[in-house]
């Protein structure tokens, strides 16, 4: 018998994850959240998503409903439980709280693989696909998150920022998208708000300062899809999550948020709103502060 559980928790749940943050006083944001179009999706929406997403699903797997998402793991029922509490609606709240009005567009599906082995196994049996990470992906063409859990958490909730962005801020530059999501590669809950700690992607990007080799901030502002993902990529993540981290230290993420959703139009690239809400003009001056900032700190 398929295992299905499903979810429907009341209440907020607190979880500090094994980064280890501790409160502090509460910081007084200042904003307000825009409000867009929701996505509210009816037991029935989810009931006929259950009904095609049954099909698919292997003898012996956990599926969980943690709204707006389906949860299907081969780890033990409680596991995958506490995955969806611990980890999937922590980060949901999280997010929602200081960033997103509205859910994604689509019932999205995460898939938890135990291990390594099962990940390669099913990603080819389910989705046909040989995956070219050993984390996990987004496949566009199911509309699921395909993860190896066991490699932790982090890329789940990156993951997870992405249809939040995409139903909220279409138009939003790569930049900021994948700043902001792998800002909370590595996170935990600090005055009641989601809060991105230092991770791995700090030592290449202090070895591209080092060599001189990462580009002024309006050219990272201007990339389009094409140059941000293939011309050195992983110089392009470590800027753009090490400048969203510089603004969370200083307590101006999520106004910058807000205030470039709200002048879009005007500044699709973000770049005059980041200079307005860092309170720069000389952005090579401020390159040069920010690159002192980067090299003084640690992981781990």
């Amino acid at each position: 018998m398929l295992n299905i559980t499903r979810l429907f928790i009341i209440g907020f749940l607190v979880f500090y994850q094994v980064c280890g943050c501790k409160s502090e006083d509460a910081e007084q944001l200042g904003v307000e959240k825009e409000s867009h179009a929701g996505n509210d999706f009816t037991d029935n929406d989810y009931a006929e998503h259950l009904k095609e997403l049954e099909k698919k699903v292997p003898k012996g797997f956990t599926v969980v409903l943690q709204k707006p998402f389906y949860v299907i793991g081969n780890e033990p029922e409680k596991m995958v439980e506490l995955r969806c509490k611990n980890t999937i609606k922590w980060a949901v709240e999280m997010i929602k709280k200081d960033y997103f009005s509205s859910d994604p567009l689509d019932i999205i599906d995460i898939w938890l693989f135990k291990d390594k082995e099962s990940y390669r196994k099913y990603a080819r049996e389910i989705f046909g696909d040989e995956p070219t990470t050993p984390y996990g992906y987004f496949s566009d063409e199911d509309n699921a998150l395909v993860m190896n859990i066991s490699t932790g958490g982090g890329t789940l909730v990156h993951e997870i920022v992405h249809p939040f962005m995409h139903s909220n801020f279409l138009e939003c530059p790569p930049w900021f998208d994948e700043g902001l999501a792998s800002l909370y590669e590595q996170s935990c809950e600090k005055n009641g708000h989601i809060y991105g700690k230092t991770n791995w992607r700090l030592a290449g990007l202090q070895k591209a300062i080092s060599n001189n080799a990462v580009p002024s901030f309006k050219q990272l502002a201007s990339m389009n899809r094409h140059e941000f993902y293939n011309l050195d990529k992983g110089t392009n993540y470590g800027q753009a999550r090490y400048l969203c981290y510089y603004l969370q230290e200083k307590r101006l993420l999520v106004e910058f948020y807000h205030k470039f959703y709200g002048n879009r139009e005007a500044d699709p690239t973000g770049y005059t709103t980041l200079k307005r809400v860092l309170g720069e003009e000389d952005m090579d001056a401020f390159k040069q502060k920010w690159e002192a900032f980067v090299l003084g700190l640690r992981f781990p």
